[in-house]
């Protein structure tokens, strides 16, 4: 005859105990292939802002570049030229200059910006003559991990 009573002599097998050995290191693995996917995001979100910030630091000082073209168009090819100190700074008081010179001077000051803004900053202007006289100012800088970056800025001016 059988009893639904169980053998007090006998102890219960208890099947889940808890976590295996090799559960807990499934589990580490893939905690730690998050956590590295995580750390290597972050990384690429630092290099993104970092570029960015130097994108719009060129976006700005190409603008302010144009600005200085628009407001001197007699100039023409002068923003081609060579950068030059002449003294026709007007925040200082200058006399007021040619135009030829003031283009020298404002790609002196727009240079020396350049150069403390941007990592290994370059800037060009080509001015290529014709109706409306179009002015191509490039701002270059090396950024890491990417190279040379260049952002490029095309501005043309009424004739006179």
């Amino acid at each position: 005859m059988s009893t639904s009573r169980e053998n007090p002599m006998r102890q219960p097998t208890n099947k889940a105990a808890g976590f295996s050995l090799i559960e807990a290191l499934v589990s580490l693995v893939v905690i730690s292939v998050g956590m590295i996917g995580i750390a290597s995001l972050y990384g690429q979100g630092l290099t993104a802002g970092r570029v960015a910030l130097s994108r719009t630091l060129a976006v700005n000082l190409a603008s302010a570049m144009a600005e200085n073209i628009r407001a001197n168009p007699l100039a023409k090819g002068a923003y081609a030229a060579a950068a030059g100190d002449n003294g026709c700074d007007p925040t200082t008081g200058a006399a007021i200059c040619p135009p030829d010179q003031m283009a020298a001077h404002d790609l002196l000051l727009w240079t020396r910006d350049i150069q403390a803004q941007l990592p290994n900053g370059v800037g060009q202007i080509v001015f290529a003559d014709g109706a409306p006289p179009t002015y191509t100012i490039n701002v270059t800088w090396k950024e890491v991990g990417i190279g040379d970056v260049t952002e490029q800025l095309v501005v043309r001016t009424p004739d006179e």
